[in-house]
């Protein structure tokens, strides 16, 4: 099943900048070969479910591995099946209304 998410993943224990643990995931998420966009609070990824929950479990490992005690992950997930449709099928619905 595809899949669109929206990410932020939350670790504690690491000090006030999250950026290097942000970078980590990011580096996962194109590892894993999953369109992402990250933004200011977050990232938006898509793909098959299991290939994106397999990418979010990664970042949790080897955040906690480089030093993160605690991490939380905050998700919003989008799946439908009347027809394929992409991050940027969205935004592109959007800006053509706005045209």
């Amino acid at each position: 099943m595809y899949v669109l998410m929206d990410i932020m993943v939350s670790p504690g224990g690491v000090g006030t900048s999250v950026s290097p643990y942000v970078a980590m995931c990011q580096k996962i998420f194109e590892q894993a070969g999953l369109t992402h966009s990250m933004h200011g609070y977050g990232t938006n990824v898509e793909g098959e479910w299991e290939e994106v929950m397999a990418a979010v479990k990664r970042c949790h490992e080897e955040l906690h591995a480089a030093g993160a005690v605690r991490i939380t992950s905050h998700m919003k997930l989008g799946t439908r099946i009347d027809r394929a449709q992409t991050m940027a099928d969205k935004v592109t619905s959007v800006q053509n209304k706005l045209a």
